[in-house]
């Protein structure tokens, strides 16, 4: 037997108040194991992944003990919950889903439990001088009265300040993350919150548990409003009443909406809160006094509710551009400039696109936008070389990466992503640049600008200096942002800012049939498949849900790498309407994963398995790791033990920790709205009738301009024909255009 996992004969028990656990903790286990922590083997602290050695009392040796877990040294006594599992490679462990700890049973424990260096100041040889000297009353000295610890040989006030410190905050932690799982919270849950409030984390959920909703990434009302419920808040609080409201009005948001009409937000907030209509106008009323939300009137009887912060990015956007468009002197004649492109560049432009290089010479702000293969990237070029003829100092700049990349390649210059054009700072939470420190340019370029959301637009537009000019380039047909708003849109309905709108398909583009069926769907018109194997657009009928997912398989895994010669992982992307359902994102990505990438080291998360080489997409814009939303990249290393991988982006690493896995998922199969401002060399598009609610035809026209090589649609004619005739353009509650309007007209 080894010496970390021998029983001391001289063991004598401590008295039963020197539990840490906070009483009336609710467990109900599979199963429970409680012992002394005589080792810990691997501890992550950024994750809260631990492996553990736990002595239980008459086995012979220790169990291994894994999970997303509170920290416990050598020597303390836990009491966990979970379950044993077998481990193909460390075979039989036990998977904590709760650990308590509690103080040490033993002399010995507690010696062991000062001298792990979990309370700085406190090595082995002051370990064993404080145990002799207090003895059985060790812990309740320490937090009772440290003052005593001057009695302790060799311990000067210097030295005993210190160690007094240490064991209050480690003391501190331990409490948080007791009183934490006592109440509903999950270990990996407890260790988010301790994460984001600190030494507040009791005080918050005790006094505004709704704040982890708010300010906590992965926890959603519901959760919150459990924690809630075991702290004590009642039903009809009006701080619950509160949180309900605002978590609707984050429901809106995250659907795209500026704000949400009172009446349809009051009975969506009464509807989940289980409460009736009169306490939501009161709760409505402190929540504007407070400031954080703003109503305004619509027509009628109606009105906006808006969370403060979208509300004011609205104003400030429209007041932006109205300000902007309000300064400035036309650059002069721009023919010179076009001629030199044209010689230099071996093109020659179109009326239209000579129109639009007109438009940048006299407009301070303007919009460029048009399809695919109608020169939108040739403008751009030739607006370059109009400000380098004036001597303007021009930023390049796109929402994604990957559009920035693209839009280099396409130019020549450096492009940045506008995060890292306005000089993100993800400590303080703000960009560098913004109406104090413009940015030092004559003219800002915008790509992919359909894809800017609200906030963004506003960030770019405060940090744009007063006597820059603005050029937006989109395809105001795509889908609008994945976050709030739909600020190209606005900008154009608005009629305030100049607008070139493109619609010539230019000779290079002609021959391709993924041009020619985009511009079909954006007419309303049926696309035309392949007739011959050269042609680049197919449309292959499947009416059944499980025969489409099954021949969404077979293309990826055989006939298009096969046919086309493109590989299923790096070339190939399925894009689909729907999350749920069997030809939607989570199963595609199950069936995919399965077929494409069936075994290797892996961390599984609740039934999700990530393995080394799977497609992954990035959930939550993450400023420290520098990844955004919608990022898509590859797992290039998985540590199973420490429940570790690493993502390869682009030329990048990015390592997570356990309780970071959340943040990612599976992205063999991906929504079309996550597709947006990506091209892929071959995209395999599902449309069903199971997709209805879905189905429009800016969808169908997103999802065919993704691909640059092949496009594949599997669908049912039904679900074709209701997606041509669609024509809602997923239409968003903003007021954009009509602020901008009333500014103009006044």
């Amino acid at each position: 037997m080894s010496r970390a996992s021998a029983k001391p004969s001289n063991a004598r028990a401590l008295p039963a108040q020197a539990e840490l656990a906070l009483p009336g903790a609710k467990l109900e286990p599979q199963d429970v194991l409680e012992g002394e922590v005589v080792r810990v083997t691997y501890q992550d602290e950024a994750s809260g992944f631990r492996v553990l050695r736990v002595q239980v009392p008459g086995r012979a040796l220790p169990d291994t003990v894994v999970g997303t877990l509170p920290a416990a040294a050598p020597g303390t006594r836990v009491r966990a919950t979970g379950r044993y599992v077998e481990d193909a490679k460390h075979g039989r462990q036990f998977r904590a889903q709760t650990l308590l700890p509690l103080a040490p049973a033993t002399l010995q424990g507690v010696e062991r439990y000062l001298a792990s260096g979990m309370v700085r100041g406190i090595g082995r040889a002051f370990a064993r001088r404080i145990v002799a000297t207090f003895g059985e009353d060790t812990l309740r000295v320490l937090d009772q009265h440290p003052e005593k610890l001057g009695e302790v040989p060799g311990l000067g006030q210097r030295r005993v300040a210190a160690v007094v410190q240490a064991w209050k905050e480690h003391r501190d932690i331990g409490a948080i993350m007791v009183f934490l799982q006592a109440h509903g919270a999950s270990p990996a849950l407890a260790t988010r919150i301790y994460k984001h409030f600190g030494a507040e984390a009791i005080n918050v959920v005790s006094r505004a548990p709704f704040r982890l909703a708010l300010e906590v990434w992965g926890i959603g009302f519901l959760t919150a409003d459990a924690i809630a419920r075991q702290v004590g808040v009642a039903a009809d609080s009006p701080d619950r009443i509160q949180a309900g409201l605002m978590h609707c009005l984050h429901e809106h948001a995250g659907r795209g909406h500026v704000y949400a009409e009172r009446e349809r937000l009051a009975e969506r907030a009464a509807e989940m809160l289980g409460c009736q209509a009169e306490p939501i106008a009161p709760a409505l009323e402190a929540l504007a006094a407070a400031g954080r939300v703003r109503s305004e009137g619509l027509d009628g009887n109606a009105y906006a509710v808006y969370l403060s912060s979208l509300w004011g990015a609205e104003q400030r956007v429209a007041e932006r551009l109205g300000a902007l468009l309000g300064t400035g002197a036309p650059l002069g004649r721009a023919e010179h400039a076009v001629a030199q492109f044209e010689r230099l560049s071996r093109l020659s432009l179109a009326p239209a696109q000579r129109d639009a290089v007109g438009q940048a010479a006299r407009s301070k702000v303007l919009v460029i936008t048009g399809g695919p293969g109608v020169g939108k990237t040739t403008i751009v070029k030739a607006i370059l070389a109009l400000f380098d003829t004036a001597r303007i100092e021009v930023l390049l700049c796109a929402p994604t990466g990957r559009a920035a990349k693209r839009l280099s390649e396409a130019t020549g210059r450096e492009a940045k992503t506008i995060h890292r054009l306005l000089e993100l700072q993800p400590k303080a939470g703000r960009f560098a640049r913004c109406r104090a420190r413009p940015l030092e340019a004559g003219a800002v370029i915008v790509d992919e600008a359909s894809m800017v959301d609200l906030e963004l637009a506003d960030a770019l537009l405060q940090a744009v200096p007063d006597d820059a000019r603005l050029v937006l380039v989109g395809d105001v047909d795509q889908l609008p942002s994945v976050g709030p708003g739909a600020v190209l849109r606005d900008v154009i309905a608005s009629g305030r800012v100049p607008t070139v709108l493109l619609t010539q398909i230019f000779r290079q583009a002609e021959g391709s049939s993924i041009v020619e069926n985009a511009h079909r769907i954006h007419d309303g018109l049926a696309p035309v498949g392949a007739k011959h194997k050269s042609e680049q657009f197919y449309v292959v009928e499947r009416r059944d849900p499980e025969a489409a997912a099954e021949l969404i398989r077979e293309l990826v895994t055989r006939r298009i790498p096969e046919g086309f010669g493109l590989d299923p992982l790096r070339d190939i992307q399925v894009l689909t309407p729907m999350q749920r359902g069997v030809a939607g994102a989570v199963a595609l990505n199950a069936m995919l994963q399965q077929a494409l990438n069936p075994a290797g080291a892996e961390v599984r998360r609740g039934e999700r398995v990530l393995r080394v080489g799977d497609k992954v997409m990035q959930l939550r814009n993450d400023y420290d790791k520098d990844v955004f939303n919608g990022d898509i990249g590859r797992i290039c290393a998985v540590d199973p033990a420490q429940r570790r991988i690493g993502v390869r982006f682009d030329e990048r690493e990015v390592d997570y920790g356990e309780s970071e896995l959340d943040e990612l998922t599976l992205a063999y199969a991906i929504s079309i709205h996550k597709s947006q401002g990506t091209e892929y060399p071959a995209v395999v598009v599902p449309l069903l009738t199971q997709h209805f609610v879905m189905l429009a035809r800016n969808l169908l026209y997103t999802a065919v301009t993704r691909g640059k090589r092949l496009v594949v649609l599997v669908a049912d004619p039904r679900a074709l024909r209701i997606a041509l005739g669609e024509v809602r353009r997923e239409e968003r509650r903003t007021r954009l255009a009509e602020i901008l309007r009333r500014s103009g007209a006044a």
